[in-house]
């Protein structure tokens, strides 16, 4: 499997979030998006929200500079 990522500096927040997480493995990258999800913005460690975090995931690393914000999925 390739490396995959979720970068927070792509979605709104009010905290203006600049961390991004990456792994090798789709679980490891869920467990530490759901983790920072969790204790960093104040979510609830759902089937939903692993669902909605894990439709964020993209193949690569992220880019070194912030990518422009765009609204959260419903």
């Amino acid at each position: 499997m390739s490396r995959q990522y979720i970068d927070c500096r792509e979605y709104p927040s009010t905290m203006n979030c600049s961390v991004a997480l990456s792994a090798d493995s789709e679980s490891e990258l869920l467990d530490a998006a759901v983790q920072h999800a969790v204790t960093v913005h104040g979510h609830t460690d759902t089937p939903e929200l692993r669902k909605q975090l894990a439709s964020m995931f993209k193949t690569g690393t992220p880019p070194l500079q912030a990518p422009a914000a765009q609204k959260l999925p419903a």
